[in-house]
């Protein structure tokens, strides 16, 4: 899957790989399933279903996929019965993680999370306790295209923006509070700007920096954690 981190970008390269493509689909479909379960099975009335079906789609995942996975969601198709989880966590030197999936058996992933956490100097903590180290906010990655950078900035501003982050010389990040980032991704779409994905994240408030025997420990979490077939995104306040 995908979030907004130095991991979350190492992700993204290794979820369009064929390998990863099917666990990739399969993550997505439970998200589509349960957007549409709870706000009904239309994109054009259920903003976090259209923000999953565009997420899906760049992903180029097939199209009756995402009809099945709506179709469930609605209850027109048999099927299992997901719901979505948050669990707050501490890695190797006290690093705070935010763990973020779907399931249909929410004690038996906690028990599974837990037990991937000690494996790799992790634990979960308590309700709160990491939290609050983290900003909730809507991020979306557009492609400069033909535009200036000071036209791109001008444009992600006046869309409503919250701060921009240049990622490289042709791709602007660009953060909005939660409850904006569906107008400003409509905004900047009438204005031709080409986004390459849209969601919402967990930012760290400060991020703190890791020796490089912690940072391989932790990488080695996050794989772990990220070859679990519930947990979608990972997040962590580490540079």
């Amino acid at each position: 899957m995908s979030g907004h981190s130095k991991w979350s970008q190492i992700k993204h390269k290794k979820a369009l790989t064929d390998a990863k493509k099917g666990k990739v689909f399969s993550k997505l479909a439970r998200l589509i399933s349960v957007a549409a379960r709870e706000r009904g099975g239309d994109p054009a009335k259920n903003p976090a279903l259209r923000m999953m079906i565009d997420r899906a789609r760049s992903l180029n995942m097939p199209r009756d996929n995402i009809e099945r996975a709506i179709a469930r969601g609605t209850g027109k198709l048999e099927g299992v019965k997901f719901e979505e989880f948050i669990l707050e966590a501490y890695g190797p030197s006290g690093s705070a993680l935010i763990i973020e999936g779907t399931t249909d058996n929410k004690n038996r992933t906690i028990s599974e999370i837990k037990h991937l956490l000690s494996q790799h100097e992790g634990k979960l903590a308590s309700p709160g306790s990491v939290l609050w180290l983290f900003t909730r906010q809507g991020i979306i990655e557009a492609e400069q295209g033909g535009l200036t950078k000071e036209n791109m900035e001008s444009t992600a501003i006046d869309a409503g923006a919250q701060d921009l982050k240049w990622l490289d010389e042709q791709t602007l990040e660009i953060y909005t509070q939660p409850e904006d980032l569906e107008k400003t991704k409509k905004a900047l779409e009438d204005k031709k700007i080409k986004l390459n994905e849209a969601s919402l994240s967990w930012q760290p408030k400060n991020e703190v920096a890791l020796n490089e025997h912690d940072k391989e420990r932790l990488t080695k979490l996050f794989e772990a954690l990220d070859e679990h077939d519930d947990v979608n995104e990972i997040y962590s306040n580490t540079q």
